[in-house]
């Protein structure tokens, strides 16, 4: 009997979890909502230790950027650091009306946009002004903020680029540019601090 009450809870929260973040996405005029691109400044590395993890700071990061999609994850050894990522654009990608004619999703840690022929802006504008972005959150209140982020918000972040090892030998390494494409083109951002405009 107690099995059976444990496996309902678990469905339960479950479908409240995942009906909380079935929410409409939010929808803006026509334009560009964030013209400025990220700041980088890149750093001497240096490590510090984050639970089993050593992570090495490889460059201040500050972004303003409209949320485009949002996706949790919850296994494989970097869900441990990273419960999700965000795809997020700016510059084109924060424009409504560019954004209504791309299919935007997400998984395996990876990004994807479709669209018709002609794209609805330059490809390489459309590369270079979005990204998926693994999240590593540096305190349980920024994890919550994170999960309460809809596609659309307009946000406001700041923290750290950062490469990440393990003594088992394990290791996930950060982009360093935004305009790379493929494996390793996405930033790892260990999340200092997190607003919604």
């Amino acid at each position: 009997m107690a099995g059976r009450i444990f496996i309902l809870s678990v469905v339960a929260l479950c479908i409240l979890f995942f009906l909380d973040r079935d929410q409409q996405p939010l929808v803006h005029p026509p334009g560009v909502m964030v013209a400025e691109k990220p700041v980088q400044v890149d750093l001497q590395p240096s490590f510090f230790m984050l639970d089993d993890y050593q992570l090495t700071r490889r460059a201040r990061f500050e972004i303003r950027a409209r949320v485009l999609s949002i996706e949790p994850y919850y296994i494989k050894r970097e869900s441990d650091l990273s419960p999700l990522d965000l795809a997020l654009g700016w510059g084109v990608m924060s424009d409504q009306a560019v954004l209504d004619q791309i299919d935007i999703s997400q998984s395996g840690r990876w990004y994807h946009t479709r669209y018709q022929l002609p794209p609805p802006a330059p490809e390489q504008q459309i590369s270079a002004s979005s990204s998926n972005m693994h999240m590593i959150p540096a305190t349980r209140a920024i994890g919550r903020k994170l999960k309460d982020l809809r596609v659309g918000d307009i946000i406001k972040l700041d923290g750290l680029l950062v490469d990440v090892d393990h003594d088992s030998g394990w290791f996930w390494r950060t982009s360093m540019s935004r305009e790379d494409t493929g494996a390793g083109a996405c930033e790892i951002v260990f999340v200092e601090s997190l607003s919604i405009e």
